[in-house]
């Protein structure tokens, strides 16, 4: 594993422990020798944590579309940013720079590159890990939420399982570095048009 992704705010949220969290984890990556990569912005938990790795002497990769370069307002201490059409090259960038994917506190956006990089696993479009950090049981709702598909029949408990979650940030990433993705039956598609043909 060289170089994981973190989805994070552009805010630094209403608690200080996540803007400690993130510096952390920063920190931890740096040590570690792993690169990140992240959206290129230089204000919220996003600059927090790119700031922390440069601190230790890491080294970042920003990816900013260039209609978010003033309203992110792009990170200048960045040697690698680089600016890209529309959020989907963003998206589509980060994925092939990197080999884990980390989501920490954040809004919509967040959320939205969450959901589509496990969509992405789901579907065998890429197999590398993703997680949460779950600074003070921030996700522990939307992780309600997951476990409610797997009960209403809306989502398979293998792909539930492709989620890990800690909320300590060194835990997580020694946790990336060693885990391995569950097996998933690759016809998973067609024994539920299946099942659904005999309903």
């Amino acid at each position: 594993m060289k170089r994981i992704c973190v989805f994070c705010g552009s805010s630094r949220g209403a608690r200080p422990e996540y803007l400690s969290a993130a510096t952390t984890f920063g920190e931890c990556l740096a040590q570690q020798g792993l690169e990140l990569v992240y959206g290129g912005a230089r204000v919220g938990l996003m600059g927090a944590v790119a700031d922390a790795v440069l601190a230790a002497g890491g080294n970042v990769i920003g990816v900013i579309p260039e209609a978010l370069m003033v309203k992110e307002v792009a990170h200048g201490g960045i040697k690698d940013l680089r600016v890209v059409g529309s959020m989907h090259e963003r998206k589509a960038l980060m994925a092939e720079l990197s080999d884990a994917f980390v989501a920490m506190p954040g809004g919509y956006g967040t959320l939205e590159e969450l959901c589509e990089i496990l969509t992405w696993t789901q579907l065998g479009l890429q197999r590398k890990y993703v997680s949460v950090l779950n600074t003070l049981g921030f996700f522990d709702r939307l992780l309600d939420l997951f476990d409610h598909l797997v009960a209403e029949g809306f989502l398979l408990p293998d792909h539930r399982n492709l989620l890990l979650v800690d909320k300590d940030p060194a835990r997580l990433i020694r946790t990336l570095q060693t885990a391995k993705l569950p097996t998933l039956r690759e016809k998973w598609v067609e024994e539920l048009r299946k099942s659904e043909l005999l309903d």
